[in-house]
């Protein structure tokens, strides 16, 4: 015959937190002494208590059972009906175990939390904050957010202002808060402000927080530039009087070093020329004393003749010099008319003189109608003398003019202007 139950009240409630008792009564309708065993079937078991478990009856015999629901305040336990079924077993006649079915209404509660973080922040334009929305009731729970400052002195910005936080979980919000006003420099300005959630009937729950406001320019900009200031013109001065003219000073000594060194080059070149010429002459001399019959007379030293074989140690002297002046990156010509010598003269230069007495650099170059006869670079000398080997001939009524040619790149210190010059030096004969 098994077990017959009944159950005193089918539809319970309870707060969590709280606990409330359904009394089920078991009669024993076997003949036989049985054991019954209660347990609780569905959701609702993990928060029940039974008692007791096991109740023996004799036959025909009827006991009551407790049972107690205890859910606990937390969101685990979400708010509304939660079914259950009380059943009974029989050791005797297994197939004879019932159960009682019922249902319990979990009522709703709230645990609503805001926090802010950071509760105070610094800033020169713009702060952000981050507000946190915990529920941790039992229901889901519409929200929304209301941020204000009292003294209206900053723009607050949320991401939304209204939502639904689900028990259990929790909701994360940037919040923006920028100054109205801004100051270059001066002391720090404090701004409260308050974030408040409004959640229905929920009274409101309000954080409070703090805008610190700088100034926009960092206090160690100001000595930053003053130091790097300082440090621009300590450098400015080094290098106009200290780097500069050390500079100046090795290359102005380079420039001489390689401009003896070219002349000493020039000068070995033509000495070695007037060794080789001198030794052609006298064995000219010593072939011609053999060819004359081996007469063993000294013979005489050889003349200086012209182009045009005129004998020039026999002639006048003549000297003539030509002076340019030019402007930076002019170039300029001066020239003079051959002098006056009689029909049946020849001029002839033997020697150059050219001066560069301050420097210059350029070049110069030596014409004859237009012709160039030399050039020469102005940086690589100060005084030069050049000893032509085949002496420059003016034969009377050759045409053109000697001239003298310069390119002024940059004048030598302290000058403005290019002066060099050149001094030819010879004789006229006939």
């Amino acid at each position: 015959m098994g077990a017959t139950t009944s159950l005193a009240s089918r539809q319970l409630s309870v707060t969590p937190g709280g606990s409330v008792d359904a009394t089920v009564q078991v009669r024993n309708n076997g003949t036989l002494v049985d054991q019954f065993t209660v347990d609780l079937v569905g959701d609702a078991k993990d928060w029940t208590e039974i008692e007791p478990r096991i109740i023996n009856l004799m036959p025909g015999q009827e006991g009551a059972v407790r049972v107690k629901f205890a859910p606990p305040r937390a969101s685990t336990v979400p708010a509304g009906f939660v079914p259950f079924g009380v059943r009974v077993m029989s050791r005797e006649e297994p197939q004879g175990s019932v159960v009682e079915e019922g249902s319990v209404q979990v009522e709703p509660f709230t645990d609503l939390q805001v926090e802010l973080s950071p509760k105070s922040s610094r800033c020169r334009t713009k702060a952000r904050h981050e507000v946190v929305v915990d529920n941790s009731g039992n229901f889901p729970i519409p929200v929304e957010l209301v941020a204000n400052d009292p003294d209206d002195a900053l723009k607050l910005g949320l991401d939304y202002t209204t939502l639904t936080v689900q028990p259990g979980t929790s909701a994360f919000l940037k919040l923006t808060a920028k100054p109205h006003d801004r100051f270059l420099k001066g002391a720090e300005r404090r701004h409260p402000f308050q974030v408040t959630a409004l959640a229905g009937d929920v009274p409101p729950t309000t954080v409070q927080g703090t805008v610190v406001q700088q100034q926009l320019f960092p206090k160690w900009l100001l000595p930053a530039l003053i130091a790097l200031i300082a440090l621009a013109v300590v450098a400015v001065t080094l290098w106009f009087t200290v780097v500069k003219p050390t500079i100046t000073s090795s290359a102005r000594e380079t420039a001489k070093t390689e401009v003896a060194a070219q002349q000493a080059a020039l000068q070995q070149k033509v000495d070695q020329a007037e060794q080789k010429a001198s030794a052609a002459e006298q064995k000219a001399s010593a072939a011609e004393a053999k060819a004359g019959g081996g007469a063993a007379a000294t013979p005489a030293p050889p003349a200086i003749t012209g182009s045009n074989g005129v004998d020039v140690s026999k002639g006048t002297a003549f000297d003539t010099r030509i002076a340019v002046v030019a402007n930076p990156g002019q170039t300029k010509t001066e020239g003079n008319a051959d002098p006056a010598i009689p029909g049946d003269k020849t001029l002839v230069i033997t020697d150059l003189l050219l001066q560069n007495p301050h420097g210059d650099t350029g070049s110069i170059q030596i014409l004859r109608g237009g012709k160039v006869l030399y050039e020469f670079g102005l940086n690589n000398f100060r005084d030069y003398d050049y000893h032509s080997i085949a002496p420059l001939t003016f034969v009377p009524g050759a045409p053109g003019k000697l001239e003298v040619k310069v390119v002024c790149q940059t004048p030598g210190a302290p000058e403005t202007q290019c002066k060099p010059s050149v001094t030819f030096s010879g004789k006229i004969a006939g």
